[in-house]
């Protein structure tokens, strides 16, 4: 009982860190170039954790194989275009609703199951999408006039990006190592994010020590690259399996919540009565698209705890 709280308390921890970096990542783009920012903050990242993996897990090394590395840069596509939307997007809507909007991948993940793997949706899938885009409706105004900016748009398609990487890594994370999985990804990102930022942005940025010094870019970089990617994978592949999937189900719906407190705090931004009811309704339109699943699940997890003590 003691591992499960711990474990519950380092997920919500986890979750936390995430709903924050919204607005953290705001104020450093204010200064640094979103495609530059993620170009910095994916290469510590992964970074970082060839730096765990070099020490404690080095053995890992003897599975890379070419299915694998394929598999993860494929997944690294699909996490490339949600970070680099959903930070472009940052430059013009609120981090409040931008944490909202991202937070649809997780009921449109059945919807892309079912069209692209033919997987049908349960019933609570549709309920929850359906909950979830009317969330959306008063979120942008429900009134008649919308409100839905360019930001909103580019975090949208984001969160479709992002609904598809975990469409990927469920079809992947069951044939190869997680950690070599989650590395190749992080650095088929930061390749990506660094090779379009001197396309498109002035590259110049990436190395200007007038830029990275400034208290918001390097704050966010290192909260952002070590303790919302490096240390947050590290804490849920050790503590999750102490826990249920229906408790983190709920656990990982907090993010937009964390994200609007956060905004609200340090940033000073307000939602509406209308928008406060469309948070609402796509935070129970993700729970309830969850929790079928992981109710199986957590029956399962229970069945084995039985067998296995």
């Amino acid at each position: 009982m003691k591992k499960r709280w711990v474990a519950d308390a380092s997920l919500l921890a986890v979750t936390f860190v995430w709903g924050a970096t919204f607005v953290v990542v705001q104020n450093a783009i204010a200064f640094l170039e979103p495609l530059s920012f993620n170009a910095i903050r994916f290469s510590l990242a992964g970074l970082f954790l060839l730096g765990w993996l070099v020490i404690f897990h080095r053995s890992l090394f003897h599975h890379y194989t070419l299915p694998l590395i394929r598999s993860g840069i494929w997944m690294g596509l699909w996490l490339f275009g949600g970070y680099a939307l959903q930070t472009v997007g940052l430059l013009f809507t609120t981090s409040s609703k931008a944490g909202f909007i991202t937070g649809l991948s997780v009921v449109l993940v059945p919807l892309f199951s079912f069209l692209f793997l033919k997987q049908k949706p349960s019933v609570n899938a549709v309920i929850g999408a359906v909950m979830a885009a009317a969330g959306l409706y008063f979120l942008m105004g429900g009134d008649g006039k919308w409100t839905f900016n360019r930001g909103d748009v580019f975090v949208f398609f984001g969160a479709i990006s992002f609904a598809m990487h975990i469409i990927a890594t469920g079809k992947y994370s069951v044939h190869y190592s997680p950690m070599l999985l989650t590395m190749t990804q992080i650095f088929t990102v930061a390749v990506l994010c660094t090779i379009i930022a001197f396309l498109l942005e002035d590259e110049t940025q990436i190395w200007n020590a007038a830029v990275l010094q400034k208290r918001e870019v390097w704050t966010a970089l290192l909260i952002t690259s070590l303790l919302a990617t490096t240390a947050a994978f590290l804490v849920q592949t050790n503590f999750q399996k102490y826990t249920t999937a229906t408790r983190v189900a709920l656990i990982f719906a907090m993010e937009p919540v964390f994200a609007a407190l956060t905004a609200h705090i340090w940033a000073g931004e307000r939602l509406t009565a209308s928008a406060i009811i469309g948070c609402i309704g796509i935070l129970c339109g993700m729970i309830f698209a969850e929790l079928p699943i992981a109710f199986i699940t957590e029956k399962r997890w229970r069945a084995k705890r039985r067998i296995t003590h």
